[in-house]
């Protein structure tokens, strides 16, 4: 079983390479971690969150900055964006499943600045 941890200190790690081999959380360690990045749950096996915007341009700069951490830590959400929302999706695909660098990602985040 991994080790839980709060949002601080899950956004403090790094991604690590994860190319299969390694079992996806189970359930329970899901739900555990999801304690530790507020809003986000679990759907059809991808932990999401939607944020919401005043506008467009808020959107589009936020999907943008999730892009930046997604490419510093190598790891791809799917973003569905719109005029006010952007979803964000994450599983680790190589594993089948979610792994810690999903909440990793999802706890860097939400430490960009707060949305409207």
């Amino acid at each position: 079983m991994s080790e839980m941890c709060p949002v601080d200190a899950l956004g403090d790690k790094s991604c690590k390479p994860c190319e299969g081999g390694v079992a996806p959380l189970t359930e329970p360690e899901i739900v555990e971690q999801l304690k530790s990045v507020v809003g986000w749950s679990l759907v059809d096996g991808c932990i999401v969150k939607v944020f919401r915007f005043k506008n467009y341009y808020q959107t589009l700069a936020f999907a943008n900055a999730v892009a930046w951490i997604a490419h510093r830590e190598d790891h791809h959400p799917e973003l569905v964006l719109n005029y006010r929302t952007c979803e964000v999706r994450y599983n680790t695909h190589s594993i089948g499943g979610i792994s810690e660098n999903d909440f990793i990602c999802a706890a860097k985040i939400e430490q960009l600045q707060p949305v409207v």
